[in-house]
């Protein structure tokens, strides 16, 4: 039985792990989540990169042919017009590693869950 991969443990193993360009794809995607959500924590959630501000804003992962981002189900409806060329479901959204990562989007859809975890955090206090 063929010996397994040990499980990254923190954002940074999990970037490591990566090829060289998936790794610089990985790294402008947290750039993008970083610049939109500034005070998120960083960490690691079901093995995957995970942005949190008392609750999980985003998630993303590689993949063999995509980096898959995980905005939840609000989000991906709120965008659907301009996720028209992107594979989704429900709550995801798939980047295909051959092109580039539409950051301006990626920010975008970052700041809406900002603001809608902010107003979410909101009602639950009135």
């Amino acid at each position: 039985m063929p010996a397994t991969k040990p499980r990254a443990k923190t954002l940074n193993e999990y970037l490591a792990a990566a090829t060289p360009e998936v790794r610089r794809k990985l790294r402008e995607m947290r750039a993008c989540i970083r610049s939109a959500a500034p005070d998120a924590t960083e960490g690691l959630k079901w093995g995957m990169p995970a942005f949190s501000s008392r609750r999980i804003l985003v998630m993303f992962a590689a993949f063999k042919h995509h980096i898959g981002f995980y905005p939840t189900p609000s989000a991906v409806q709120a965008f659907k017009a301009e996720l028209s060329r992107f594979k989704t479901a429900t709550g995801s959204i798939q980047f295909p590693l051959e092109k580039p990562l539409p950051r301006q989007l990626i920010r975008k859809i970052t700041a809406f869950r900002v603001r809608e975890c902010k107003e979410l955090d909101r009602r639950w206090k009135s």
